[in-house]
């Protein structure tokens, strides 16, 4: 199989060399108004890059990372180490990321996708009509501390107004931020469940029970207490909210 394999790169490699070339990779168009535009191709190829960090982009310029990480701080303070499981916290914090990000993602495409897809707009006011929704979203959750402390490392010059920030510097601010209010939500859920665990562990200890795992007692009590108080809708509404205050 190797040499029938060797034999046909031989014979068929010097008639592919002599084919004539394809499609230009690069050309270069001049609008009427001077604007420039490249080859189809080169823009396929740069979309086909741009994709490849669309799992990044959908990690930190989006409402997932406060969603997924206020999740598992929820599933650490039931108790409950594998459920839900990883796939159906991970699929809840994306369709719930869905939902939030749904206004910036249609503004986004009716701005600067349809138009660039219709031939209104060059590839570079695309750009820029695109990321405008997500940087007024990421400016909106980012604490002006955050862009101070970036500016300063980045020795960015004095930024007077929320324009001027440029998105290298917003977007760590933007993650520092999301950190820090998903923490701050993670401990106001986990003190609940904290008490729970301190009142059942005190009472075993009074009747003598020094053997038996005080999570094992309070993990009924703290499921009960997450299902009267409706804790999902609960949950899920407050997150949603969260970035719309």
């Amino acid at each position: 199989m190797i040499r029938l394999g060797l034999l046909f790169l031989c014979l068929f490699l010097p008639g592919m060399a002599l084919a004539e070339p394809g499609i230009p990779a690069l050309t270069l168009s001049t609008g009427e108004d001077g604007s420039q535009s490249y080859s189809l191709t080169l823009q396929i190829l740069a979309l086909m890059t741009v994709l490849t960090l669309l799992p990044a982009a959908l990690l930190m310029m989006t409402s997932f990372t406060r969603i997924i990480i206020v999740l598992a701080i929820l599933r650490q303070a039931m108790g409950v180490q594998s459920t839900p499981s990883n796939q159906i916290m991970i699929g809840l914090a994306l369709f719930l990321t869905f939902f939030i990000m749904s206004p910036v993602f249609s503004n986004a495409y009716e701005n600067g996708v349809k138009p660039y897809l219709d031939g209104d707009i060059e590839a570079t006011a695309a750009i820029e009509q695109v990321s405008q929704p997500f940087r007024e979203f990421m400016l909106a959750q980012t604490r002006e501390s955050d862009i101070e402390l970036f500016a300063e490392i980045g020795g960015y010059a004095a930024i007077e107004s929320a324009d001027e920030v440029p998105f290298t510097l917003l977007l760590p601010a933007f993650v520092t931020s999301e950190l820090k209010t998903a923490f701050q939500i993670g401990f106001l859920i986990f003190v609940p469940f904290l008490i729970i665990d301190l009142v059942v562990a005190s009472v075993l200890m009074a009747m003598g029970m020094m053997m038996l795992s005080p999570m094992l007692i309070s993990l009924p009590f703290k499921l009960m207490l997450f299902v009267l108080i409706d804790g999902w809708a609960l949950l899920m509404g407050t997150l949603a909210s969260s970035f719309y205050i």
